[in-house]
């Protein structure tokens, strides 16, 4: 820094103003040090919730979204991440969707049964 640059200086009761975060990260990016270490940051703190979620996957709980959430975190400064993340994102959705289909073709089957009154409705639908 100059000794005549005056630093940025952020107020925390003003109102968030569009680009906040993007005037920070051009700031970063003029200093090289300050930004090696934001993006090693991003990159340890992205990394490690990615690693936990994919840990998680197999346990009962949200371990795909924390690994997605760790995915876009790393996205935020790494090209690679966004990529990986956005196809994980529409996986999922795609995944999502097929379930809700699954789910609606057993429920229309489920109320056939019923109207058609077949015995074993009470015992499919538990």
């Amino acid at each position: 820094m100059d000794v005549n640059e005056q630093p940025t200086v952020i107020r925390i009761d003003e109102e968030p103003r569009p680009g906040l975060a993007r005037d920070l990260r051009e700031t970063l990016r003029r200093h090289p040090r300050a930004d090696r270490i934001y993006r090693t940051s991003v990159g340890a703190a992205g990394g490690a919730a990615t690693a936990l979620g994919v840990v998680l996957i197999p346990l009962p709980g949200p371990g795909a979204v924390i690994a997605l959430g760790g995915l876009a975190l790393l996205g935020t400064e790494f090209e690679g991440a966004r990529t990986v993340n956005a196809k994980a994102v529409d996986l999922v959705k795609r995944g999502t969707e097929q379930v809700k289909r699954s789910v609606e073709k057993r429920k229309n089957a489920r109320a056939e049964r019923h109207a058609a009154g077949h015995p074993a409705a009470g015992a499919a639908a538990g």
